[in-house]
């Protein structure tokens, strides 16, 4: 059973999504790169880089995905048009807004980002929250991003080399602490094919999307046109609590973290 009382009225897209949508190296008013907290971020994502040899955009990237793994603390935010700049000033943000952050790493280092967006199934999440089925959203709007590498638009699931197959070392489950953004460093996360999770039940990631929105040249974009996973209220309502709520506390039963 999930709720669809706490989403927004969403408009369906029409048509084929589309793979010829240009990315841009600009900031948005999410992906506010111009800021001086997150131009310190690229600054140390620069000298970090530079101590392990990493020369190349996507090497520079992974140094960056490790970055903000310890920077910022995971956590269950509803909020997808959160500014980077203010993720990075709370040291805590959700898996969305830690892939912005990445995204607008990126964008200040020159590699160009866009977003997939994806409707993915709210059972999805039920390993996270198994007291709280009812309140877990019947949809959740994803924003998937791409980046410009080489040439070709490169998924974030395909930034490192050489991920674990699922079947060694486990797939993703959506449990515990590890989150999407932790994971795509770790294991396959394929959204077009299937990939076995680890845990009691394995799931298909690729079987929870429920509708692909196509491509977009910025998370502003997707979000602008088909609304965030909750509607304005249920935002306003649930963020002070799992703004503060670390990842995996949803299925240990632990409160929420006062960080």
């Amino acid at each position: 059973m999930t709720s669809r009382l706490l989403m927004p009225v969403r408009v369906r897209a029409t048509g084929t999504p589309g793979e010829g949508v240009a990315g841009s190296r600009r900031p948005t008013a999410i992906l506010d790169h111009g800021h001086p907290r997150v131009a310190a971020l690229v600054s140390r994502v620069r000298h970090e880089s530079e101590a392990r040899g990493a020369v190349t955009d996507r090497a520079r990237l992974q140094v960056a995905h490790g970055v903000l793994v310890t920077a910022v603390r995971p956590v269950y935010s509803v909020e997808d048009l959160r500014r980077v700049s203010r993720t990075l000033r709370l040291g805590r943000g959700s898996c969305s807004q830690r892939m912005a952050a990445l995204e607008a790493v990126a964008r200040s280092l020159g590699v160009p980002t866009r977003v997939r967006g994806l409707v993915v199934d709210g059972a999805f999440w039920y390993p996270r929250f198994p007291r709280l089925r009812a309140l877990v959203p019947e949809e959740v709007l994803l924003a998937w991003p791409e980046f410009g590498l080489d040439g070709a638009w490169v998924p974030i699931a395909e930034l490192f080399a050489d991920p674990g197959p699922a079947g060694h070392g486990g797939g993703f489950a959506n449990s515990g602490a590890e989150t999407l953004f932790e994971a795509v460093a770790r294991t396959t996360v394929d959204w077009d094919a299937p990939a076995a999770c680890a845990g009691p039940t394995p799931c298909d990631p690729s079987a929870h999307l429920r509708v692909d929105l196509g491509r977009f040249a910025s998370r502003d974009e997707l979000f602008a046109l088909h609304g965030q996973t909750l509607c304005r209220p249920a935002r306003i309502l649930a963020e002070p609590v799992l703004g503060r709520w670390s990842a995996g506390a949803g299925a240990t039963g632990r409160t929420p973290s006062a960080a």
